[in-house]
C-alpha cells in the first residue's frame, strides 16, 4: 500500500433537532467542497439556549480527507 497523507479540519454543524443531525450537517457541507473524506471525529457537543429552552444543538467535528497537494 502506498503512503498517504491526510489533512484535518474542524467544523461546527448545527441543528434544531439533535447532535447527530448537527454532525451530519457538517459532513454534508464539507463533502460539497472536499474530496475523499475519510473520518469524522466528534470532539465537542453543546447547545444554544434561548428563553430557557434548547434552540440549537452544535457538534464540533474533526474531518480528515486525503491531501493531494504537492
Amino acid at each position: 500500500m502506498a503512503e498517504s497523507v491526510y489533512k484535518i479540519i474542524e467544523l461546527v454543524g448545527t441543528s434544531t433537532e439533535s447532535w447527530e443531525k448537527a454532525a451530519t450537517a457538517a459532513v454534508k457541507r464539507a463533502a460539497k467542497s472536499l474530496r475523499d473524506l475519510r473520518v469524522a471525529e466528534v470532539v465537542e457537543q453543546d447547545i444554544v439556549i434561548e428563553k430557557g429552552k434548547v434552540a440549537h444543538y452544535r457538534t464540533k467535528v474533526k474531518l480528515s480527507f486525503k491531501y493531494e497537494g504537492e
